[in-house]
């Protein structure tokens, strides 16, 4: 059975998730710029009802992806603090000053990271090149890929996410994201033939995932 991660931006949104079958929650802020690192308290709060894995997003502000020596310390930081919250997991991404993949920086942040597996996330959708950016990520030690495909959203990604998960040969998890919704999955799933699926489930311009949307996206799994 293909597996649900839904992007929560408050622990009101992982709770729903949870209820309605998610098999993972991205814990966030920031909705208004596509997600930035959570409050620890609100780490803390969706870890006392959530039985399920918990991955945690790590994103000093929205904007590129490119960051200053402060923002680099500030990453490692947080990674350090919230490693000890009970979470199962990270979410973050770093590209140099040409969109490539960060090579250095993100295997230090993987390293730091451990025992816990990281997801890279969006950031992967700036670059020119996603072959090497994939070979990049998975030398890096990541276990996931979050991406659209290098689109802006999925279905116009569809293709590449086929591609990219024949080249991944197993060796990480290509999970699409990023405009998947409950009309479109099963198209996604029949095409890319990718395991794991991320959605926000924010259909009515909330910042609150919707139960019903949620329900149906894990019903479309197979």
């Amino acid at each position: 059975m293909n597996k649900l991660e839904i992007a929560c931006f408050n622990v009101e949104s992982a709770k729903i998730a949870y209820e309605n079958g998610a098999d993972r929650i991205e814990l966030c802020d920031g909705f208004e710029v596509g997600g930035t690192t959570p409050n620890p308290m609100n780490v803390i709060n969706t870890r006392k009802f959530l039985s399920s894995d918990l991955f945690v997003m790590i994103r000093p502000r929205g904007g590129d992806f490119v960051y200053s020596n402060e923002e680099f310390e500030k990453i490692k930081s947080d990674i350090l603090n919230i490693k000890s919250l009970q979470v199962n997991g990270f979410v973050f991404g770093i590209l140099d000053e040409n969109n490539k993949i960060d090579i250095e920086r993100n295997t230090e942040l993987v390293n730091l990271a451990k025992p816990f597996p990281c997801t890279f996330h969006r950031a992967f959708d700036e670059v020119a090149d996603y072959e090497q950016a994939l070979e990049d990520v998975i030398s890096c030690g990541f276990s996931t890929i979050l991406t659209s495909g290098t689109h802006f959203n999925v279905m116009d990604g569809i293709d590449v996410l086929k591609k990219l998960v024949h080249l991944a040969q197993n060796r990480i998890t290509i999970m699409p994201g990023g405009g998947l919704r409950s009309t479109n999955i099963n198209d996604v799933q029949e095409v890319t033939q990718a395991t794991f699926y991320h959605s926000s489930a924010i259909i009515d311009g909330t910042q609150i995932a919707n139960p019903e949307e949620i329900f149906k996206l894990k019903s479309n799994l197979k």
